[in-house]
């Protein structure tokens, strides 16, 4: 890949972990926008999407345990069943046309929950929030694994929705146990494709350091309650884009 793409994919990365830590999420949807985008190969972009999501998950987890928003009652069960079906997703190879077509699918749905982001109060503790019943909590959290596995994500963009509808937590809480849940998923992912690390391109370090600095940025936005609506729905448009891209190609 030439210097000045490589470049500007690292800058692409930054924005999307800016943003995707904000909420807690690790933003694998947006790195494989902006590798789709620039026409990686689907067994070089999942782990690669992996690879980055542990580091800005690592973050995200710290970082929002230390502000209070990590719910280890509400996160364990959702963790019990997506553990083992990420790492049997993570094991399973898709044709790469199929792949193409399920992330395609991803960064669409991804693009509209950032354009239209949950309009839940973001209080903490939850006002009337819901105990989280455990076997329906393990299944969700099996059926988000398996995808995440399979696709490279780490599923949080799934999770996040159904623990706000079901009310089982508010914006701030769903945040929290996002960013650990992630994190798990994107372990369990690669470990069950261990091979696959060694599709990893050459100028990962260099996306991995952008990746890094703009879930600080990201985390302390998050942490802190700040909007940034307009750069979101910017960053909607651009999955839109690398969606149709994927499915269309």
């Amino acid at each position: 890949m030439p210097t000045s793409d490589a470049l500007l994919l690292a800058a692409l990365i930054f924005a999307a972990a800016v943003l995707y830590s904000s909420v807690g999420h690790a933003g694998a949807s947006g790195y494989l926008a902006a590798m789709a985008l620039f026409g990686l190969a689907p067994e070089v972009m999942k782990p690669t999407a992996l690879a980055l999501n542990i580091l800005v998950a690592t973050i995200g987890t710290l970082r929002f345990y230390r502000a209070g928003y990590v719910s280890w009652r509400t996160l364990w069960p959702f963790v019990v069943g997506s553990i083992p079906l990420a790492f049997v997703g993570g094991a399973l190879h898709l044709p790469g046309s199929l792949y193409k077509q399920i992330v395609g699918l991803i960064l669409l749905f991804a693009a509209a929950r950032l354009a239209w982001p949950s309009r839940a109060p973001a209080g903490h503790p939850a006002k009337g929030a819901s105990p989280v019943p455990v076997l329906p909590a393990a299944g969700t959290g099996a059926a988000i694994g398996l995808l995440a596995g399979l696709t490279g994500t780490g599923g949080g963009i799934f999770l996040s929705p159904v623990l706000l509808l079901a009310r089982w937590t508010d914006v701030r809480g769903a945040a929290g146990t996002a960013a650990p849940f992630i994190l798990v998923n994107s372990l369990a992912g690669l470990a069950g494709n261990v091979a696959s690390v060694r599709s990893l391109p050459e100028t990962l370090p260099l996306w991995a350091a952008a990746a890094v600095a703009g879930s600080l940025v990201g985390t302390e936005l998050g942490t802190k309650r700040l909007r940034i609506g307009v750069l979101q729905r910017v960053l909607a448009v651009v999955l839109v884009i690398a969606g149709l891209k994927l499915i269309l190609a």
